[in-house]
This record gives C-alpha cells, sequence and structure tokens, in this order.
C-alpha cells in the first residue's frame, strides 16, 4: 500500500499503451501544489483527484509564553481498523497509493445496496441498506451515524491537524471473536497478527504523507516514540501521533472457563513486543472478560450482541454483583440480538438483577503483573473498559506507586473515579459527543481541572463502531457560520468538499475526521469559548501526564527485609504467617494476626528516615479501622495518619514526611470476623 517510485525513459517511438500509461500516471500519481514552496503546511505534490482541505493559513508552531505546547488532543481513534475484525467490517482505507477512488470505496458484499450490511443493522437498527458508491458521489457514507465505512482518509486527518489538533492517538484495535462470527473476512482473525499490520501501516502512511512533502520526515503526520519528541514535532507546527493499543485479548491473554490461557512469559514478551512497535500506551481488557480483567459492560443492543460473543470466546457470560461503592458498571443491555442465534441450542443469555450492576471480575493476579509490568516501561494504561472492580485495583497500585501514567480517554470509566485520575497527574478526555452533552460534561469537571490545572481531550473513537455528533439543523440556534477562524485565529476554515459532496456541519454533523473543526466551533458557539480553551490545553496535558510517566521512579521500600514483629502471629502447621512474611517481597505471602481485638504489626527500618507513606496490601481479613504509627525509639508513638472506614485491598497512606525509624500499623476493629492480614507493608520516605 505504499507509494512506489518507477522509473521510465524517454522513447522515440510512443506506443499507444504507453500513452495510456502516462494518462494513468498523470490522473493517480502526485501532482505539484500550487502553493508557493514557502508554504511548509502544503505538500509539493499531492494526488489527484483528491478530497480537499479548505483550510488558509499556516498552522501555529511554537509553544505559549509559559513554554507549555498548544492544541486539541484526540485521545482515542482508530486509523486502520479497516484491516482489523478480518478486514472487511470496516469499508474503505486512510490512504492508497492507487488513489482516493481506491481508497474511499465500499466492501464488495454492500454492493448493490448495502443489503448485506449485516453489522450496520445488527449494531444500529435498521435494514443496513445504502448507497455504497463512494468516491466521488459519497451520497450516503460517511456519515456521522454509519458504523461500517472509512471516516479516517489522511485528507480529512490533515484537515483536522490544520484546524488545530497536535496529537493524535492511534489505538490499533480488533476483536477475535467478532472476527470470527462475521461471515465477511479476507484474513486471519488472530488479533496480535492484525496489531502488527496496523502498526506497520501506521508507518506506512507516514512515509505517503512525506514523499508529497519532498522525503522522509519532511511530512506533517510524525509518529513519535516519547514525550519530548513529541514536543518538538509540535513546535513544528506539526501532528504528533502516538500508538496505542486496544483489544480484547492482548499476547493472547483470554480466558476460558476462567481458566488463563497466557502466561507471565507471555505477558512480558507481548509488552517487549508492542513497546518495540512504538506502543506507549494501551488497554488490558476491552469488550469480552479475559485473563487479565473484567470489562465494563455495552449497554442495550450492542451489549446484547458483545455478551454472546462474550460466552463464544470464554465458555461464559458477564456476572454480576451489588456494587460496593457508588461506581458502577453499564447496565447489561438486555434487548433481544440477532446475534443470539449464534449461541448453541439450550443456551440462552442470562437474566440479571437490576441492582446487581458490577461486574464479578476484577484485576486478576496476572492483570496485575501486566501493570506493573508496563509500569516498569513507562507505559500509559488506559482504565476505560475496565469493570470499576478492576479499575479501582489499577488506581490503588498507581496511587502506592505514586505513578501517574493513567488514561480515560473516551467517557469508559465510572466518573466517580476522575479526581483519582486527576490526583495521579492522568488525563481525561471526553467522548466525541455534541456540542450540548459534551459542554455539560465539560462543566461538570470544569471545577477538578481547574483545581488541578489540567487541560481537556477528545476521544473521536472514528471506525470505532459508534455513533457521532449528529446535525442540529441548518435551522438551530446559533448554528456554525462558514467560514470561521481556526481556535487560534490564524487559519479561515470553510466548508470540506471530498469529490462531488461538500459537507456542512449543521447538516451532516461530524461526518468524518476532518469536521472535527467545524464540530469545536460548534462548541464554541454552543457550550462557550471556556470548554474550547480546556480542549486547547489538551495536548500540553497530555504530554505532561506522558513526561511524568516517562520520568517516573519506582520508590524505594524502606521496609522490605527489615526485622519485624506483632502483638500476635495465628499459628497454621502448614505454613508460616508470622511478621516477617509481610516485608518479604513475596506478594504470596502474609502475616495474620489472632482473630481478636485489636492487634498491631510493626517494622524496624535499621535508622531513621523521613518516612511520608505507607503503603498496605491488605489479604480478606483487613482493618475497617486502623492507624499508622511512627517513631524513632521505638518506646514514643505520634499517628501519622489513620481511617475508620477501610474496605481492603491495597491502601496508602501519605502524611508530611515525618522522621521515623520505626513504623507501627495499629489495627482497632477489623473488617471481617477473621483477624489483621497484609500481604506486603511498604515504607517510604520523602
Amino acid at each position: 500500500m505504499t507509494m512506489a517510485r518507477r522509473p521510465y525513459r524517454r522513447r522515440k517511438d510512443v506506443t499507444v499503451l504507453s500513452l495510456l500509461l502516462l494518462l494513468v500516471a498523470v490522473a493517480l500519481g502526485p501532482t505539484p501544489s500550487s502553493a508557493a514552496a514557502a508554504d511548509w503546511w502544503n505538500p509539493t505534490a499531492r494526488p489527484a483527484p483528491d478530497a480537499q482541505i479548505n483550510v488558509t493559513g499556516e498552522p501555529f508552531k511554537g509553544t505559549d509564553s509559559a513554554g507549555d505546547v498548544r492544541g486539541f488532543v484526540d485521545a482515542h481513534n482508530h486509523l486502520f481498523s479497516n484491516e482489523a475484525f478480518g478486514g472487511r467490517l470496516i469499508c474503505g482505507k486512510p490512504f492508497s497509493a492507487a488513489g482516493v477512488a481506491d481508497a474511499l470505496k465500499d466492501c464488495p458484499e454492500h454492493y448493490p445496496d448495502g443489503t448485506l450490511a449485516i453489522f450496520d443493522y445488527i449494531t444500529h437498527g435498521g435494514d443496513g441498506r445504502h448507497d455504497p458508491v463512494g468516491w466521488p458521489t459519497f451520497k450516503d457514507w460517511p456519515a456521522h451515524d454509519s458504523m461500517t465505512h472509512q471516516a479516517n482518509y489522511y485528507a480529512w486527518i490533515e484537515r483536522a491537524w490544520r484546524g488545530g489538533q497536535r496529537v493524535l492517538v492511534n489505538d490499533l484495535v480488533t476483536n477475535g471473536m467478532i472476527c470470527s462470527v462475521y461471515p465477511f473476512k479476507d484474513r486471519s482473525c488472530d488479533e496480535m497478527t492484525s496489531i502488527r499490520l496496523q502498526a506497520k501501516l501506521t508507518y506506512a502512511l507516514q512515509d505517503h504523507i512525506d514523499t508529497m512533502y519532498g522525503g522522509p520526515g519532511k511530512g506533517w503526520f510524525r509518529i513519535v516514540l516519547d514525550s519530548a519528541q513529541a514536543r518538538e514535532v509540535i513546535k513544528q507546527g506539526k501532528l504528533a501521533v502516538v500508538l496505542g493499543v486496544e483489544t480484547s485479548e492482548p499476547f493472547g491473554c483470554k480466558q476460558i472457563l476462567d481458566i488463563p490461557q497466557c502466561s507471565r512469559a507471555d505477558i512480558d514478551k507481548g509488552l517487549d513486543e508492542l513497546y518495540d512497535l512504538g506502543v506507549r500506551s494501551m488497554f488490558l481488557c476491552h469488550k469480552f472478560d479475559n485473563a487479565l480483567c473484567g470489562v465494563r459492560f455495552d449497554e442495550h443492543g450492542l451489549g446484547a450482541a458483545i455478551n454472546v460473543g462474550q460466552f463464544l470466546s470464554t465458555g461464559t457470560f458477564w456476572k454480576t454483583e451489588k456494587c460496593t461503592g457508588p461506581q458502577k458498571d453499564n447496565p447489561i443491555g438486555l434487548t433481544e440480538s440477532d446475534a443470539e442465534e449464534d449461541l448453541p441450542d439450550g443456551v440462552e443469555v442470562p437474566a440479571y438483577d437490576e441492582n446487581a450492576q458490577c461486574n464479578v471480575r476484577g484485576l486478576t493476579d496476572l492483570g496485575e503483573y501486566a501493570v506493573r509490568g508496563m509500569m516498569q516501561r513507562k507505559m500509559m494504561l488506559e482504565i476505560d473498559h475496565m469493570s470499576v472492580k478492576a479499575t479501582g485495583r489499577v488506581l490503588d497500585i498507581f496511587e502506592a506507586a505514586s505513578y501517574p501514567g493513567v488514561l480515560s480517554s473516551h467517557s469508559w470509566m465510572d466518573l466517580n473515579w476522575t479526581e483519582r485520575v486527576y490526583s495521579l497527574g492522568g488525563f481525561v478526555a471526553q467522548y466525541m459527543h455534541g456540542s450540548q452533552e459534551f459542554g455539560a460534561e465539560a462543566k461538570r469537571t470544569d471545577a477538578l481541572r481547574e483545581k488541578y490545572g489540567v487541560g481537556y481531550g477528545y476521544g473521536t473513537d472514528f471506525n470505532g463502531i459508534g455513533d457521532h455528533p449528529a446535525p442540529r439543523g441548518a435551522d438551530a440556534p446559533n448554528p456554525v457560520t462558514y467560514p470561521f477562524k481556526s481556535a487560534d485565529g490564524g487559519s479561515v476554515i470553510d466548508r470540506q468538499t471530498s469529490g462531488q459532496r461538500t459537507f456542512d456541519y449543521n447538516t451532516d454533523g461530524a461526518a468524518h475526521v476532518g469536521m472535527i473543526p467545524d464540530w469545536i466551533e460548534d462548541i464554541r458557539r454552543v457550550a462557550g469559548q471556556g470548554v474550547v480553551d480546556d480542549l486547547f490545553r489538551g495536548a500540553e496535558s497530555y504530554l505532561g501526564t506522558w513526561g511524568a510517566s516517562e520520568q517516573h521512579r519506582a520508590g524505594v521500600n524502606l521496609a522490605k527485609g527489615r526485622p519485624a514483629t506483632a502483638s500476635s502471629s495465628e499459628s497454621n502447621p502448614f505454613t508460616s504467617y508470622q511478621p516477617g512474611r509481610a516485608v518479604d517481597g513475596d506478594d504470596d505471602s502474609r502475616w495474620a494476626s489472632d482473630w481478636s481485638g485489636e492487634q498491631s504489626w510493626q517494622v524496624d527500618l535499621g535508622a531513621t528516615h523521613l518516612v511520608s507513606r505507607v503503603t498496605l496490601d491488605w489479604e480478606r481479613a483487613y482493618g475497617k479501622s486502623y492507624r499508622v504509627e511512627l517513631s524513632t525509639d521505638g518506646v514514643h508513638w505520634q499517628t501519622a495518619w489513620s481511617t475508620t472506614a477501610g474496605d481492603g485491598g491495597l491502601d496508602t497512606a501519605r502524611f508530611t514526611g515525618t522522621p521515623a525509624r520505626h513504623v507501627r500499623i495499629h489495627g482497632l476493629e477489623r473488617g471481617t470476623d477473621w483477624g489483621y492480614s497484609l500481604h506486603e507493608v511498604g515504607v517510604h520516605s520523602a
């Protein structure tokens, strides 16, 4: 799919065939741009015919007065999902060396009238019928509510960049089970094979664009491998492209009948491979529960279809329980779905208690190993699509390590977690809703962004099997008027034209990725300049999270291997629950107290340190009310931190740095009928 150069020589006798070949080359090959050479943002040669950009003016460069980069961030997009799900679910390509007519054409089975656009009517309703012709007429697609047609053509991405976007996260995506049940496919359903191909094609797209601009490194589409490189790209006025992964069975880590199909070695090998491909952020679970974590359910008809896929992939349907806190997973779609026809005879989707909305499955031991492996590699973890139980554990782990690399990129986490993400130094983006809904949600979290001094992002999820902002209508109050100025004020944006069709946001909505500038202008008119200002600070905040993750250094656990004592230890003839088991560095061992009254555990650090953080990884027998106490001599104690609302799991006690040689956990009230039990205690200096 990369553009190839074919040398030719003049011949004195020109045949009819060579004339025809020459005409084809002129039609499909790059043509000189009419722009002046000084206009670095315009290519020296662009394929003709092609979609138009319809933006004039130089893209802004440099940083603001504080040295921060400027610009919008699309934190969640899928440029090459046309290569996923067997290669025939999303129709059309982001680019083609053969030109726009080859790139923007429908899948063969959609002809003549879309009758076989099966995935459209499974997930969206209706009969799926549409005019399949893409270039040059585009009668029915791209469209804001079309789930199976290319929305990320490179020239449309270029328009988004010209309109002020400076970071684009390309999530490499697929789902092996959806691929296997979808009747049309032209390649393997192996998820990692598809991920590798999509990464390769992202680099090929970079090369394709570089060719238009005169050679390697000269184009505006730049894949970046670290935050410093991204900052430099944005300072040049170009688009920093980050690779992520969103798939249901990364590294082959599926589970069948609750039995993991991968090992720690598979996880290490998989993370290393993805990192070498340039991947810097990823989801550990997506649509189906896997060997790493439980998922946040889908809703409505899509949820019913995905639950069927969950059974076909894993042998189990989703299982729910009553939630223990304010956080909840999405209600499972209970509507009937054509996908149920794929179930074996006698198997039915179970009924669910509407008062039990949380996935029973959280972060598994293998999942925790993968989380810590990502931290070691300075990668960012996407928590959208994780069950609230899994998300809570991830945030506990990150808080215990003060690791900032947590992302919520498209509104798929419980919003009650937002402040925990911000307090870690993480980044939050909202799904690309219509301007009214987007503005309302932005307003809801505005105080938190002000408190933590962060910008905001959007996750378009184009090519991600979801709807996009519908048109408000030409007669809606305060419509987008063309032309309008970009958010930075330096460019003029007019209606976008592709072939014979001109797109107007008022009547077409967000039909493709090139309509992002128009959508942002609609947000400005409907929700106000303040929302746009927060979005314009999005690139800086995203890179801040990335950079802090790269700079993170694992803290030294001052308690590891040090002498420990306790008020009591549970007796067991088969294993040891002695105090030292809580500082032996083994997450599988533990200290356990007697099953009575107040109990205490303490460790001697060997020397006085300035202590400011203590982490406690509780076993099921946890402390509901307890104190963290410090001492320099082991005789006189002071309380540094306390709680009366402990709920088990991984607790992090933070407090002002205090000199201490001895640290004591003083249990006042048990959370269960058992005693107090700790897998590991960590003590960290200021």
